[in-house]
């Protein structure tokens, strides 16, 4: 009985130890797939130079040489060069597909400066018509008018009596009698000095009899914004009966944000669609730009003017204004969702040589509808992640791999060197040819071949039998030479 319990139980036994054996094979097999996948375990890596070592839970932190963490009970990880001689991450194709990454070149494109803003109606402060006494008298009679009424230009406002102007009208008709010239120009500038009109001088002379009432009528048509007169008032010279404001044309003031100012400029047309009028675009004319921003919004102040001639545009309707300036000059470009804002700084992901990626800081400019200008850290023609970037991120920061500032200048395209050492054989007109070692970026073993030069002064001072180091660039027309440097005697 008991050897029976012995015998079941090492059997028990057994078959854990075999379960927990098949679990970490399988966890094993798994760890060791997904770094392959990703690039942290790369057999072609260690070949590849030691950038720095690293440890994977502080990657921030670099060092020159290995041992074992300060942070951890670890030893150091290296850190290669990928095939650019510039660190990044290496991605499976597959795993780059799961991801559902995208890649997408940095481009050009016109700087078309466009921005849709809001403003609001307001009166033409240069329409505007100040109707004054300009003599002392009474008020006889005024029409049914108050503020908030709309006039037309001419209408009657008030009829004025001004018994200062007798005097001098009597004297007037004397002179005229006399039929002398000189006295009648004399009587006539003293009537326009007491402030009565041309007008009414002229009807004097030919009615012959004299007018001490007369009617102020609207100089211009518009909105009464102020009336300050009843009948059977005292009217003193230069007092103020009413203010109007013209309404055939009217201002619209919008708020441009401080980053678009350059989108606004005086002359510029701009495309007014009003709240209260839908579906009816009016087209005006920026006059001027306010000195000063608003200081709630911090926004530019832009006036634009326009049209009223069925004096529907009144002051106070809200408005949809749309702005745009073409200065003709282009700028490079990234889709907007390529960008990683961290807060301090722009990050996106370079695409490198076979699946290799390698976050770089830019500097933004302004957004173009969905893109956003590059104004630094990015040529014309790389490829970056548009989508899926946030993921090959994480990772790159796992590795150890740290952003590549603006101010560097290296980039991990297909422009980059592959570099080798090499013997000249043969020197031609515009081309070299070498006995080279392998170009191992390229994996390309040694062998001797002609190789064309970027620019002729390259091949200055050398000779057939000089050993040198070359550095060369990938074209679709094959490898050409860069740069080319001698490293010493003949073979």
């Amino acid at each position: 009985m008991n050897n029976s319990k012995k015998t079941l139980g090492l059997i028990v036994a057994g078959a854990v130890l075999l379960a927990l054996g098949a679990g970490g094979g399988v966890w094993w097999a798994k760890r060791g797939a997904m770094g392959d996948s990703m690039g942290a375990t790369d057999p072609a890596m260690s070949d590849a130079k030691v950038l720095y070592w690293y440890d994977p839970m502080f990657p921030q932190q670099k060092f020159d040489k290995p041992g074992k963490s300060p942070f951890m009970d670890m030893q150091l990880v290296p850190k290669h060069a990928n095939e650019s001689g510039e660190a990044g991450v290496a991605i499976n194709p597959t795993v780059l597909q799961n991801l559902g990454a995208r890649l997408t070149p940095v481009t050009r494109i016109a700087l078309t400066n466009e921005i849709v803003v809001t403003g609001l109606v307001g009166y033409n402060e240069r329409d505007i018509a100040i109707v004054q006494n300009r003599v002392t008298g009474f008020v006889e009679r005024t029409w049914p008018l108050a503020p908030g009424d709309m006039v037309r230009a001419g209408q009657p406002m008030v009829e004025l009596l001004v018994p200062e102007w007798a005097a001098g009208q009597y004297e007037l008709l004397a002179v005229q009698s006399s039929g002398n010239v000189e006295l009648m120009a004399a009587a006539r500038d003293r009537l326009r000095l007491m402030g009565m009109p041309e007008r009414l001088i002229s009807e004097v002379e030919k009615s012959g009899k004299p007018r001490t009432r007369y009617t102020v009528s609207a100089p211009i048509g518009g909105f009464i914004e102020s009336l300050d007169v009843r009948p059977g008032m005292t009217l003193m010279a230069g007092q103020t009966l009413a203010k109007i404001n013209g309404l055939s044309s009217v201002w619209l003031e919008a708020a441009v944000p401080q980053s678009m100012a350059a989108v606004a400029r005086v002359g510029d047309t701009a495309q007014v669609i009003i709240d209260g009028f839908p579906g009816e675009p009016i087209s005006g004319r920026i006059t001027a730009i306010l000195p000063m921003l608003s200081d709630a919004s911090r926004s530019l102040r832009v006036r634009v003017e326009l049209p009223n001639r069925d004096g529907r545009l009144r002051p106070g309707l809200s408005a949809q204004v749309r702005l745009r300036h073409t200065d003709n000059s282009t700028a490079l470009s990234v889709p907007t969702e390529a960008i990683i804002r961290t807060g301090k700084r722009a990050v996106v992901m370079l695409a490198g040589d076979k699946g290799s990626f390698l976050p770089v800081e830019v500097t933004l400019g302004r957004e173009v509808r969905e893109r956003t200008v590059i104004l630094a850290g990015l040529e014309e023609g790389q490829q970056v992640v548009a989508s899926g970037q946030f993921l090959i991120d994480s990772e790159a920061s796992l590795s150890g791999i740290m952003a590549r500032s603006v101010g560097e200048t290296t980039a991990m395209t297909a422009t980059s060197l592959h570099e080798a050492d090499g013997t000249i054989k043969e020197i031609g007109k515009d081309s070299i040819t070498l006995a080279h070692g392998p170009f191992k970026t390229l994996s390309m073993p040694g062998m001797t071949m002609g190789f064309p030069l970027a620019k002729p002064e390259l091949a200055k001072g050398l000779k057939a039998g000089d050993k040198v180091h070359v550095g060369v660039r990938q074209t679709d027309d094959g490898l050409i030479i860069e740069q080319i440097e001698k490293m010493g005697g003949n073979p």
